[in-house]
């Protein structure tokens, strides 16, 4: 995933109070940060990108805020690739290739995956994170 995140010019990262506002704070900051970069939001591939982003920092919300205070949101692009990552402090790394479509996070795999996408989960000594590579 480094290598996908160091070929994106583009970056920004966020941190926030793992509760439920944080939803709308990582959306907000994702279109800004898209306008900023010169990336229209009237680009198909952006709603669903806000929506997995959601459906992510959701799953943070609900699952991790008691070992995970603050989550942080990583947003990267170029001009052919949007990438982002929600990182918490919780230590389950799901397998993605397992999470069910009635899960929201097999839904964000599902979804990922038929954008031409991928999704990733990668582990660290602070937690894990979750990304999610789209081209645009």
């Amino acid at each position: 995933m480094s290598s996908v995140l160091e070929a994106l010019p583009y970056r920004h990262v966020l941190t926030l109070p793992n509760e439920p506002s944080a939803v709308r704070l990582a959306r907000e900051t994702a279109e800004q940060a898209l306008v900023e970069w010169g990336i229209g939001l009237h680009r198909p591939v952006v709603d669903a990108a806000l929506l997995i982003l959601s459906e992510l920092v959701t799953n943070s919300v609900r699952h991790a805020a008691e070992e995970s205070p603050q989550i942080m949101v990583v947003y990267a692009a170029s001009g052919s690739h949007l990438a982002f990552a929600v990182h918490d402090r919780h230590t389950h790394q799901p397998l993605l290739d397992r999470a069910g479509t009635s899960t929201g996070l097999g839904t964000v795999v599902e979804l990922t995956r038929q954008l031409g996408g991928t999704a990733a989960v990668q582990g660290d000594a602070d937690g894990k994170s979750i990304w999610i590579t789209l081209p645009l």
